[in-house]
């Protein structure tokens, strides 16, 4: 997953400039407040990759206690202690992957191409925002994977690795819940009269929710590791474009000049209030 978003995020931030065009977009691009957002996102996400990286591994004695006392796990969790599959993590990349491209695909609408810019900067902040709850969760955190409790089929020298004590929360869900809902609030707001947004929500709550399950099955995380980066993804991917959205003006003043019943010429000024 950090692989991945950071990747994306250089690319895109060489590759596109940040600009706002006078257009139909619904959004608006603020350069001090957006700037700070977007910088912040990055570095919060070079500070989680710093503390995960100076984690220390868990000791074969701390690995005995997680098998010993696995009856302890709380009964949402504990039906995924011990799982673990190759196959199923390689499954859980195909949704996680076809996520991050599916904002991309509004693209090919013209509304929403020419404000490329402004589009690929608010998708950064949603995705470095999400990439630094991650990884300073995960760096501040020590929860075993469910695989830790496997004592059949995973080695012991893999539960000594750092990536073992990641398990809280589920980035590849998060950073999924991300894109996807981003991508269907965006078409929301450039496509309100559309039929297809309650198919194009189902969709994207979908994707994450397929993730999750093959991250459960490959031994990679916990049903609460994978509510709760559920949750946080699709909260920012959602209230991303929600943030950005041109304030209406609901009040506005004019001078009004008539004549009244009698015949009598008056000034005023109108105060006027959409709701």
């Amino acid at each position: 997953m950090r692989k991945t978003a950071l990747t994306l995020i250089l690319f895109f931030i060489f590759s596109q400039p940040i600009c706002t065009q006078q257009n139909t977009s619904p959004y608006e691009w603020k350069w001090k407040r957006d700037g700070i957002w977007l910088g912040s996102g990055i570095a919060g996400t070079a500070l989680g990759l710093s503390i995960i990286k100076n984690k220390e591994p868990f000791t074969d004695a701390e690995i005995n206690r997680f098998i010993i006392q696995q009856d302890n796990i709380n009964f949402l969790d504990r039906w995924v202690a011990g799982k673990y599959s190759e196959t199923a993590s390689k499954n859980s990349d195909i949704p996680f992957t076809m996520s991050f491209a599916a904002p991309l695909v509004l693209l090919l609408d013209d509304d929403v191409n020419n404000h490329t810019g402004q589009f690929m900067g608010m998708y950064l902040q949603a995705l470095t925002t999400t990439s630094t709850l991650f990884t300073i969760s995960a760096g501040i955190t020590r929860r075993a994977r469910p695989y830790v409790y496997n004592t059949t089929t995973k080695t012991l020298e893999s539960k000594k690795r750092i990536t073992a004590t990641r398990s809280f929360f589920s980035g590849h869900v998060a950073a999924t819940a991300t894109a996807s809902f981003f991508a269907a609030k965006v078409y929301q707001d450039y496509n309100p009269d559309s039929p297809a947004i309650p198919y194009i929500y189902a969709g994207a709550a979908i994707l994450p929710a397929t993730v999750g399950y093959f991250r459960m099955r490959a031994g990679q995380h916990f049903l609460t590791d994978v509510l709760v980066g559920y949750g946080i993804g699709a909260l920012v991917g959602y209230y991303t474009p929600v943030l950005h959205q041109k304030k209406n003006e609901s009040i506005s003043l004019s001078p009004v000049m008539d004549q009244n019943f009698f015949g009598e010429n008056y000034q005023a000024i109108s105060l006027k209030y959409d709701f």
